[in-house]
């Protein structure tokens, strides 16, 4: 079945549970046909919401999905495309940048829009993350940017990414419409959003949290630490319990289950296991599987 839909705010936009990220679509060499295909077989699985970064692949993956979608320009009414901007590399794209940094002053947010626009090719951003907390941002600067752009009907919705709940408070208080999502990392490898009061602020504002690296990076599979050892264990016990889901499943599940609405952003170019990724949504989970899982990531029972 397909994955569900949900809003990730009141009156706010909507996208798949499952969303498609292209993190790594440069070292995945592949061809604008293969990524259209990649794209097409997230559709079949109603995956529609495309996760970018102006500097993912040295600013190289927006211009190599716009390559892709330049082939079917009538995809893009079917897609949610969303961005991030705020920060400056050093890179070969972009000469100009001397130091590594972040800027989330408007002349650059402007700037970082209007570039991922036109290497997307499209004429609209369905949403804008500021990509990184800056320790310098000004609140008011950076509200004048999303307004500018929302105005001029460039971007619809705007986020956050990596923010914590005050940073994200701040620049909420400055604008006129809501932030729609705060895309952070949370696996069950990594655990800090459920205690940091992440989920907390999202569940209070009924604002659904993206989460990147869902699998932690691969090191689920790969890292050889008691914590991904104790947790390979836990979760093909339950993926057992569940009819034999596997493990990548089961993860996916965990985060599905969570009462925060955690909308994981996949970061794999194989279409076997965005595949398999969507069945995970109908997996069910009881709070005791769940809770053995979290006793194997902590390695403690809970008090």
């Amino acid at each position: 079945m397909p994955v569900s839909r949900l809003r990730l705010r009141e009156h706010g936009l909507e996208c798949s549970r499952i969303a498609l990220g292209f993190w790594r679509l440069a070292e995945w060499r592949m061809t604008p046909k293969q990524v259209l295909d990649l794209t097409h077989a997230g559709l079949d699985l109603g995956m529609t919401t495309i996760d970018h970064a102006d500097i993912y692949g040295g600013y190289a993956c927006e211009g190599l999905f716009g390559a892709a979608l330049a082939l079917e320009p009538s995809l893009r009414q079917r897609l949610e495309l969303v961005t991030k901007g705020g920060v400056k590399l050093v890179s070969s794209n972009r000469p100009a940048h001397t130091s590594h940094y972040y800027d989330t002053g408007r002349a650059h947010l402007l700037a970082s829009a209007e570039n991922s626009l036109r290497e997307l090719r499209t004429d609209y951003l369905d949403l804008l993350l500021i990509h990184r907390p800056d320790p310098f941002m000004d609140a008011d600067e950076v509200a004048e940017a999303f307004t500018t752009l929302r105005q001029a009907g460039k971007v619809r919705h705007f986020g956050v990414s990596n923010f914590t709940p005050s940073q994200f408070d701040l620049l909420a208080s400055r604008l006129d419409f809501p932030l729609v999502t705060n895309q952070v990392e949370i696996s069950v490898l990594r655990l800090d959003a459920f205690l940091d009061g992440t989920l907390d602020q999202c569940q209070r504002l009924r604002l659904a949290p993206m989460a990147w690296s869902p699998l932690g990076g691969g090191g689920l599979f790969t890292s050889q630490n008691e914590q991904a050892v104790r947790l390979r264990a836990a979760l093909n016990a339950v993926g057992e319990q569940l009819g034999g889901a596997s493990l990548d499943q089961v993860a996916l599940a965990w985060l599905l289950a969570h009462p925060a609405w955690l909308m994981p952003v996949l970061g794999t170019g194989k279409i076997e296991r965005v595949q398999a990724a969507a069945s995970a949504e109908g997996m069910k989970m009881t709070p005791e599987q769940w809770f053995a899982i979290w006793t194997a990531s902590t390695g403690v029972e809970v008090p």
